[in-house]
């Protein structure tokens, strides 16, 4: 699902390229013709408007004035010599009006856009006419950024809703698979208890009915975490000094010697409102993951900080670390750098913290054959 998505959006996006590339080079051939038929018919009315002036009074002047009469789009500013505003054609009127400064901004941008038209009225009089491009012209020019915007848009909206339907689908799947193994536990576990009962009522079998019934609890506690899964988180208000001492003493117990252990915290109780069973999980996990980088020896140092707004638990190890590459992926369902792994462990712990504890979970830092820092951060 996650590869089909990627394929997807390197689609979409390909796709919005080359319509974006097609539009911007067929509307710029475009506005260059129109630019170039403006041009043509400011020639024109120029010249339509000479005649009108040099023509002799039994001349027939129906084409030029039929000419001069017909531009109604292309904006044009007249001046003298000294470059004194003497008329204007196609500008916004209530402008004009009410905006002194608005023909000289307009005559700046104008010269900006095009050289000017000479028109010679007599052997001392030239006038100057300035034009600007016509609404249409600009309208074609805007077009391919607004077209821009409207992929984008468009794309964008695609991107989350396969998004959406990809973590929709990998949560029914995350919660069908916690849910069924839970069920599947509960069979196996009601019977063992039921053994355990009858090995007790033998004073020879009480200290092996005793460590079953550890591991009894133990595989009912995984039960119970995998029940959670999909269901209303029931958050409750804990130390998490307390809580993630117990589970560091927890995986010391069955870590191996060379591999040295550290807490560390200002305080001795900072509370916080979690799922505790939920939360040993993840706690379990990344140290877990910290003694399989080590191979055996090495720290493991989990630090606590109480800040205004959030706690901070960071756990460390110094172990082979996570290659920068990878950083990125670590968190992705299926993914692992172990040859057994099954690439669900960081996966599940993320969505633990982010999404019942509306928290995070990142890697802080990592480095090759040097370690790496989980970090969690619990709201308050």
């Amino acid at each position: 699902m996650f590869k089909q998505y990627i394929g997807w959006k390197f689609t979409l996006v390909a796709v919005a390229v080359v319509i974006i590339v097609t539009t911007i080079w067929f509307v710029n051939n475009l506005s260059e013709k129109i630019q170039h038929e403006e041009t043509k018919n400011v020639a024109t009315w120029v010249e339509a408007n000479r005649e009108l002036l040099q023509a002799p009074d039994d001349a027939n002047l129906n084409l030029a004035v039929g000419i001069v009469t017909t531009n109604t789009t292309i904006p044009l500013i007249l001046t003298d010599d000294h470059g004194q505003i003497i008329d204007h054609r196609n500008m916004d009127s209530a402008k004009v009006m009410n905006d002194k400064e608005y023909l000289p901004r307009q005559l700046t941008a104008f010269r900006k856009q095009h050289p000017p038209f000479i028109m010679a009225i007599d052997a001392k009089t030239n006038y100057y006419i300035y034009y600007g491009d016509s609404l249409i012209l600009k309208q074609v020019r805007y077009y391919p950024y607004i077209q821009l915007l409207v992929v984008a848009l468009f794309i964008g909206i695609v991107l989350f809703a396969l998004s959406s339907t990809n973590r929709a689908t990998q949560n029914l799947v995350w919660v069908g698979m916690a849910k069924e193994t839970a069920h599947q536990l509960g069979t196996p576990l009601s019977s063992m208890e039921a053994w355990l009962e009858i090995l007790k009522d033998k004073e020879e079998n009480v200290a092996i009915a005793s460590e079953l019934g550890k591991d009894v609890d133990r595989l009912k506690l995984i039960s119970e975490r995998f029940s959670k899964i999909g269901s209303v988180p029931s958050l409750e208000e804990r130390n998490v000094v307390e809580q993630v001492a117990n589970m560091v003493a927890y995986i010391r117990k069955r870590a191996p010697q060379k591999v040295r252990f550290t807490l560390q915290s200002a305080e001795e109780e900072v509370m916080a409102m979690i799922s505790p069973a939920l939360f040993d999980w993840v706690l379990e996990n990344l140290l877990k993951n910290a003694l399989d980088a080590m191979e055996g020896k090495g720290d493991i140092t989990v630090l606590i900080e109480n800040h205004p707004a959030h706690i901070c638990i960071d756990v460390t190890d110094t172990g082979k670390g996570i290659p920068k590459s990878l950083q990125d992926k670590v968190f992705n369902p299926g993914f692992s750098t172990k040859k057994r792994g099954w690439g669900l462990g960081l996966s599940l712990a993320k969505r633990i913290i982010q999404d019942y504890h509306k928290g995070r979970l990142t890697v802080k830092w990592s480095e090759a054959n040097k370690g790496t820092t989980f970090r969690i951060l619990l709201r308050k």
